[in-house]
C-alpha cells in the first residue's frame, strides 16, 4: 500500500484486513485502536477497500457487535429503523416527484405527460444508494429535481449512451452541456398550448414506450 506521502507501507505483523460493509464493525475497530484505511482511487472517485488492524481488534469487536445484535433489544431497534427509513423514502418520493413536476410547468395540453415523466424520473432517480444527484444534499430540492430530469433526458431520448467520446479533460462535460440544451429546447415545447404528434416527439415517445432494462 502506498502512503499518502507516497511511502510504500507493509501492515504490521498480527494486523488484518477487515473487509468494507459493515459500518458499525468498522467503527468499532477504528476506536480499538491503531488502524489503516485503505481506499482506491478510480477516476475521479475514492473507493473503500477495508480497514486493516490487529487482528485481535477485529476478531473482539466482532464478537461483541454479534453478541449485540442477537438481543430482543437490538432486534426491536433493528425494525424501528427500517420502518423510519421506508417512511422518510416514501415522503421523499412524493416530496421528489412534486419538485419534478413544479420544474417541468408543462401545459394543460401535456399534464397527463408531465405526470408520468415525474414518476419515470423519480423511479429511476431516488432508489437509496443509486448515487444519483437526487440522493444528495448538498444543493436544494428544486435543482435536484432539475438534474434528475435533465439527466434522464439524456439517456432516455439523445444517443448519448452510445457517444464515442474523446478521453480529453472536459469533453464529456462539454457533451453533456450540449445535449442538457437540446433538453431544454424538448422541455419547452411541452410548457406551450400547442398540440402535436406524440409518435413524431422524442420526449412522448420514451415516456410512452422507454426502452427495456439491458
Amino acid at each position: 500500500m502506498r502512503a499518502p506521502d507516497g511511502s510504500l507501507l507493509t501492515p504490521p505483523a498480527g494486523w488484518a484486513l477487515l473487509p468494507p460493509g459493515d459500518a458499525g464493525l468498522t467503527r468499532r475497530v477504528k476506536a480499538a485502536g491503531p488502524s489503516w484505511t485503505v481506499v482506491e482511487k478510480v477516476g475521479r472517485k475514492l473507493f473503500s477497500r477495508g480497514v486493516w488492524a490487529p487482528e485481535a481488534h477485529i476478531q473482539a469487536a466482532r464478537a461483541g457487535l454479534e453478541a449485540e445484535r442477537a438481543t430482543p433489544a437490538y432486534a426491536k431497534r433493528r425494525a424501528s429503523d427500517v420502518a423510519r427509513r421506508e417512511r422518510e423514502q416514501a415522503e421523499y418520493e412524493v416530496e421528489f416527484a412534486n419538485a419534478v413536476l413544479r420544474f417541468l410547468r408543462f401545459s394543460s395540453t401535456f399534464t397527463a405527460l408531465a405526470k408520468r415523466l415525474a414518476v419515470a424520473v423519480t423511479a429511476h432517480a431516488i432508489p437509496v444508494g443509486s448515487g444519483t444527484v437526487a440522493r444528495t444534499e448538498r444543493i436544494p430540492l428544486e435543482r435536484r429535481a432539475e438534474a434528475a430530469v435533465i439527466a434522464w433526458l439524456r439517456h432516455q431520448t439523445t444517443a448519448y449512451d452510445n457517444m464515442r467520446i474523446a478521453r480529453v479533460k472536459g469533453a464529456r462535460r462539454e457533451v453533456r452541456r450540449e445535449l442538457a440544451e437540446i433538453s431544454r429546447a424538448l422541455l419547452e415545447v411541452h410548457r406551450r398550448e400547442v398540440p402535436h404528434a406524440p409518435s413524431a416527439c422524442a420526449l412522448c415517445t420514451a415516456v410512452e414506450h422507454p426502452p427495456q432494462p439491458r
